[in-house]
């Protein structure tokens, strides 16, 4: 069985560490940011968004682990506004490479809906990069469903 816990301090060095430049690769990859820009820019993302580490307000950070308590990855969601609701947005939801495929991710984003009715949130909302038809997949699977979609046509000849 797949668990949310609260991560450590230790935990969240080792994952900014990892994260930052995860998330950099990702941005340069849908290309939104050059491969010279992007590690940059991926740090101000981090600092802007969790400028108190674990300690920033309405952001959370879970260790997914699985039902023996090893880590097999990360969910990162905060408490925000959308409307006339506070929702829980998930920021990132990343499975270590040798755990994937094995239902961690699922159980993680049914834990997260436990823990974001009992914060009183009335729903779950999150990005997904085009490139990464694995996750729309799952999304999709757990009833996810588009709220917009962001669209590009390269143009050849242009600058």
């Amino acid at each position: 069985m797949t668990a949310l816990i609260p991560m450590t301090e230790a935990e969240y060095s080792h994952y900014v560490l990892e994260a930052v430049p995860s998330f950099a690769a990702e941005k340069a990859t849908s290309g939104e940011w050059t491969q010279e820009e992007a590690l940059n820019l991926s740090r101000k993302a981090f600092q802007k968004l969790l400028p108190r580490g674990l300690n920033t307000p309405d952001l959370y950070l879970y260790t997914v682990q699985d039902g023996a308590g090893n880590p097999v990855g990360v969910l990162w969601m905060a408490a925000i506004k959308r409307g006339d609701q506070r929702i829980a947005y998930v920021y990132e939801i990343g499975i270590k490479p040798e755990h994937r495929r094995k239902g961690f991710a699922k159980g993680a984003l049914l834990r997260l809906e436990g823990i974001a009715r009992e914060m009183g949130l009335s729903g779950i909302a999150l990005h997904v990069f085009g490139h990464n038809k694995q996750a729309q997949a799952l999304y999709s699977g757990l009833g996810y469903q588009p709220t917009n979609i962001k669209l590009f046509k390269p143009l050849r000849g242009g600058g």
